[in-house]
């Protein structure tokens, strides 16, 4: 199994939950740019779960070295990466705030996931999973930079599921809504529309093993993005979304 930012605390409940129904693999590739974070939790599942799992580092604001990548396979990989940022007045003039945001969530993660695409389509198997995000469904101002960048990650996730469909590869799209984790605490969240790691990993394992294409972490937010994408824009613009 391949984990692409795998000290998200969604993408660790995953593995767990992988782990937990009995999956195992020759070796797990824990990637993250916080390699003691990683390291720690490699040491949890080897321990909990008996199973040998390698940290290695990727940190996309830095020069990627592919070669570190080369033996690296697996039939799973599930990418967690991403980077909310600052969206406020502050952050949306802060050039440095906005390049992390599309760096991060789009253009330097795009070239890396394509490495290990590649690999995928010379096996002709696996499933490929990644964590998108609601907020890429309709450009709304408070979070749009952020949002835009995950549509265009939800665009590369659908045109790649169609890519690799008869190579035998699977893609699935995770659309979590609101998260209780690290990065969305001290937030004012609507605890009912707010999923837990613990939850969005069932979520995401039962659309695994289902083959879904797109799944939302809670039902309920694709009722939601389903009004909000309707709205004309008209009416749209004026609202406070």
């Amino acid at each position: 199994m391949i984990v692409l930012g795998s000290t998200s605390e969604v993408a660790q409940a995953f593995v767990e939950k992988v782990l937990q129904e009995g999956e195992r693999f020759e070796r797990i590739y824990l990637l993250s740019s916080n390699k003691e974070t990683t390291e720690r939790f490699a040491r949890h599942i080897d321990v909990k779960f008996l199973q040998h799992a390698e940290v290695i580092e990727l940190d996309l604001m830095k020069e990627i070295d592919y070669n570190s990548f080369e033996n690296i396979h697996s039939n799973l990989l599930f990418c967690a990466i991403g980077y909310l940022g600052d969206d406020t007045e502050v952050g949306l003039y802060d050039h440095k705030n906005t390049e992390k945001i599309i760096d991060v969530n789009y253009s330097k993660l795009i070239p890396v996931l394509n490495h290990f695409v590649q690999k995928f389509e010379s096996k002709r198997s696996g499933t490929i999973i990644g964590l998108s995000s609601v907020a890429g469904e309709r450009g709304r101002q408070s979070n749009f930079i952020y949002g835009s960048a995950k549509a265009a990650f939800t665009a590369y996730l659908s045109g790649l599921r169609n890519y690799l469909f008869d190579k035998k590869v699977h893609v699935l799209t995770i659309k979590p809504g609101f998260m209780a984790t690290k990065m969305t605490e001290g937030l004012p969240l609507n605890a009912k529309l707010t999923a837990t790691p613990k939850q969005a990993a069932a979520c995401i394992f039962k659309a695994y093993k289902n083959k879904k294409n797109v799944a939302y972490v809670l039902p309920v937010w694709g009722v939601i993005m389903l009004i909000i994408k309707n709205i004309p824009e008209r009416i749209f613009k004026k609202l406070k979304l």
